[in-house]
């Protein structure tokens, strides 16, 4: 696993990462200083994020929603202070775990671990919910082009299904395609 660690504090940054070597992980990079987020997720392509805030803010959330929106993956974050809505916030932006730290620091290796296995939890259901609004979609296309069989070409339901079907596999494409053209078609007409 490699580790990209996010903290302006030295000393508690080099405290993360002998923790995280001690657990076995070897690859920490950190973030340099004045180096957008961004730019050193897209240049070390890690497999986790660590962001470690004495004093978190809405501003330093923007570079979180940037990573999130550009290249998804698991961020972790620890803060110093319990603020509900902040944590909400920082949920909202992408964080996969938020962590509220005391004195002392926690074991980060499983909080990672954690994080990781819930960012991959949570965009295979986003993929399927975008997989099954495309199977929607399709499902609509089809009907309307079946529902326009019917209404010009007088036929019933089971033989505009059949027609659609039948032009697919003449063609070689798919029915939501054969649909879409007739649609189309339909469309340039009125």
């Amino acid at each position: 696993m490699k580790v990209l660690l996010a903290d302006d504090n030295r000393e508690r940054a080099d405290a993360v990462s002998r923790d995280l070597a001690a657990a076995g992980i070897d690859r920490i990079v950190r973030l340099q200083p004045g180096m957008r987020l961004i730019d050193a997720v897209r240049a070390e392509l890690p497999d986790v994020v660590i962001v470690d805030m004495s004093r978190p803010d809405r501003d330093s959330l923007e570079a979180i929603r940037e990573v999130t929106a550009k290249d998804p993956l698991p961020i972790v974050m620890f803060v110093d202070h319990d603020d509900t809505s902040f944590m909400e916030d920082a949920i909202a932006a992408g964080v996969s775990s938020y962590n509220l730290v005391g004195s002392a620091l926690p074991d980060v290796k499983p909080i990672a671990q954690a994080a990781v296995a819930i960012f991959r939890r949570y965009q295979k259901v986003a993929a399927d919910l975008q997989e099954a609004e495309v199977r929607l979609n399709e499902r609509v296309v089809i009907q309307r082009a079946k529902a326009l069989l019917m209404q010009q070409r007088k036929m019933t339901e089971p033989q505009a299904h059949k027609w659609l079907r039948q032009n697919a596999m003449n063609s070689g494409k798919r029915m939501v395609d054969i649909a879409s053209a007739l649609l189309e078609a339909a469309d340039r007409k009125s």
